[in-house]
């Protein structure tokens, strides 16, 4: 492996996940492999088939099933971002940020402060409470080339799963000197990523001694402000390797805002991992496979949202890691379900969604992951349109960027 990109953050950072992809797999699709920059920059926006855009935002709009058959590629969700439209810091004041209206065909340009004035009282907003780690490391191998680590998640007290960086793959029983600080022992592969062992608990080691995971687009070091502003304000559980972005244009006032209107606000927890923003490197999106990631959703959650539901209240998750979360939890029986488990599902057009009516969300990457579950809630047509409206109107994307607010189709 080289050294490229610089860190190996996620590319986008609002997660989720669960089951197999819903449309069924072809036979005759073939591999696909780029670098990130290449993967957001476009020269020209690519030819779409009219007629074939029609049918497949039709899928969005109901399950898929035996007798409506349609493979997605990842050039149905590509699409044209200019450099200068990435944001590579975040603004003054975290509402400040613009919001981007979407019910179906129809757009409103608003700001994020105004949200409290665009959902009722007795809705319910859904937080992801998760918190990023300090879960990038540096360090050199016993041999003495230089590693860099991304943890994926800890499987035990002073065990994680990690993505490794190095000019030659580390060998199992190898050391690897992380932060001038501690050694990490590898113990082996699973899959993608590196089994290692280190010497305590692994994070606290984390917490004490990484460097805050931003992600590759953002072309700058982590820096004292970030401490505070890739983190939500409600954060609080452990766990991430990148922030919940949605949330991040939440602050306490805004919160007290959404309260004083009779919005209610519940939480759930999903500690993204690294695994779920590697990119689609198959042409056939039916053949890409999520990693798992682990959920928590509490029973006063569970109550809220059926209180919400009693009363005719819309349930609008904050963030795709959100959504994801809540949609897993009610694959069984459309009720969501209490308790802790991992997911790793993949909502592409033509899911069913049980739980979410609403949608805040950032701006994702062409042809990943979050720009399919988005397809799927609000109909690829109009948000292929809206991201062509959102670059023509100056927004900013990704993590640090502008917010959209999307209805269900």
């Amino acid at each position: 492996m080289g050294l490229e990109p610089t860190h190996l953050a996620a590319a986008d950072f609002e997660s989720a996940a669960s089951t197999d992809s819903a449309i069924p797999a072809r036979e005759g699709s073939h591999t696909i492999a780029a670098p990130w920059r290449e993967r957001i920059i476009r020269e020209s926006p690519p030819r779409f088939n009219r007629n074939r855009v029609t049918a497949l935002s039709a899928i969005s709009r109901r399950p898929a099933s035996a007798d409506f058959f349609v493979t997605l590629t990842l050039d149905d969700f590509d699409y044209h971002l200019p450099p200068e439209c990435i944001a590579q810091a975040p603004l003054a004041e975290r509402s400040a940020s613009r919001l981007l209206v979407l019910h179906g065909d129809e757009r409103d340009d608003r700001i994020f402060t105004e949200l409290p004035e665009l959902l009722a009282p007795g809705d319910l907003l859904v937080m992801n409470d998760t918190r990023v780690l300090h879960a990038r490391l540096l360090g050199r191998k016993d041999s003495g080339g230089q590693v860099e680590v991304l943890v994926e998640r800890a499987t035990a007290d002073n065990e994680v799963l990690a993505q490794v960086r190095a000019s030659k793959p580390p060998k199992p029983g190898s050391l690897i000197r992380l932060e001038d600080s501690f050694d990490a022992e590898v113990l082996g592969r699973e899959g993608e990523f590196y089994h290692l062992r280190f010497p305590a608990d692994a994070v606290e080691l984390i917490e004490r001694h990484g460097r805050l995971p931003l992600p590759p687009y953002i072309e700058r070091g982590a820096a004292s402000a970030d401490e505070e502003r890739y983190q939500t304000v409600y954060a609080r559980e452990r766990g991430s390797v990148a922030a919940p972005t949605a949330g991040l244009h939440f602050d306490t006032a805004l919160l007290e805002r959404l309260r004083d209107r009779g919005i209610g606000i519940a939480h759930v927890t999903l500690h993204v991992g690294a695994g779920t923003f590697q990119p689609v490197r198959v042409h056939d999106i039916s053949k890409h496979r999520m990693h798992r990631e682990r959920y928590v959703v509490p029973q006063a959650t569970v109550e809220a949202i059926a209180a919400t539901r009693k009363r005719g209240g819309r349930i609008v998750a904050v963030g795709t890691t959100t959504l994801r979360t809540l949609e897993a939890a009610a694959q069984d029986d459309s009720e969501v379900k209490v308790g802790a488990g991992d997911t790793a599902i993949f909502i592409t057009p033509g899911f069913e969604f049980r739980v979410v009516d609403r949608l805040i969300t950032n701006f994702h990457l062409p042809k990943s992951t979050l720009l399919m579950l988005v397809s799927a809630f609000a109909g690829m047509e109009p948000i292929r349109a809206a991201y062509r409206h959102a670059v023509d109107s100056g927004y900013r994307f990704f993590s640090y960027g502008d917010a959209m607010l999307i209805d269900k189709t």
